[in-house]
């Protein structure tokens, strides 16, 4: 059984980890693999988190051209990004597990649908650039996207990329690669206060890092060759089903 959960998890982490470092939702894939292995909800969401810094490794090797002389925006945004995700990880562990348990189909509604209509604000952003037009908006969005990743996560990364879209004009190769760094800074932040307070289930932890690796080093070579495709819209479907079931459920 321990071995069936293993190649269960590491399958869906790397899927999870393509979708994800290509511009889509990650957990709504890799969440629902946990829930399915017996993980509780709140379990279930730390031990993704702390399995997703995994992806961001493979992130930043597949991504280099994009990511060539984005050293210095990356530095200013990283204090804005650990104290968002630190902020989002604490009332995410001091949100009784009962309460956590009750919004849960609410937050993978709301994934589901984001990422269902990725492409058409990502199509939107490219037609109507704003670059300097947003002088607050980059860093107040920043701290409300890394908050709502170290809290919860889906959808954080069309959140985060459709932000970039706006405040920086570039193209979305590039403000996914950008994307994808900004979210292991949350993720990384997220992690160690979840290390701190939380027993961690690191049998689980290791083979879904491991694929969220190798999913993270294919994500952006897709996002450069290929345009949203039936795997996007599976897993939105996916998501708001699993997303209903628990509704009724709860």
């Amino acid at each position: 059984m321990t071995a069936l959960r293993d190649v269960l998890l590491l399958g869906a982490s790397a899927v999870a980890g393509m979708v994800g470092s290509a511009g889509g939702t990650a957990s709504l894939i890799s969440y629902p693999a946990l829930l399915a292995v017996g993980f509780p909800p709140l379990a279930a969401n730390v031990t993704n988190s702390i399995a997703f810094v995994g992806a961001w490794p493979g992130c930043a090797l597949a991504s280099r051209p994009e990511l060539r002389d984005q050293g210095p925006r990356l530095r200013r945004w990283a204090p804005i990004v650990v104290a968002g995700s630190a902020l989002g990880a604490g009332l995410l562990l001091a949100t009784p597990a009962r309460a956590f348990d009750r919004a849960v189909p609410f937050l993978l509604a709301f994934a589901a649908l984001a990422l269902l209509f990725q492409p058409q604000v990502s199509a939107w952003l490219a037609r109507h650039p704003a670059v300097g037009t947003h002088r607050f908006l980059l860093p107040a969005g920043l701290i409300a996207v890394s908050a709502y990743d170290g809290y919860w996560g889906a959808g954080a990364g069309v959140m985060t990329l459709a932000l970039l879209m706006i405040t920086t004009g570039q193209g979305l190769a590039g403000s996914n690669a950008l994307k994808n760094m900004i979210l292991g800074i949350a993720d990384l932040t997220c992690c160690a206060v979840f290390l701190a307070c939380w027993r961690v289930d690191w049998a689980a932890v290791a083979p879904m890092a491991a694929g969220f690796l190798i999913g993270g080093m294919i994500g952006p070579t897709l996002t450069r060759r290929l345009p949203a495709n039936v795997l996007r819209i599976i897993a939105a479907l996916a998501g708001l089903g699993l997303a209903i079931h628990l509704w009724i459920g709860s």
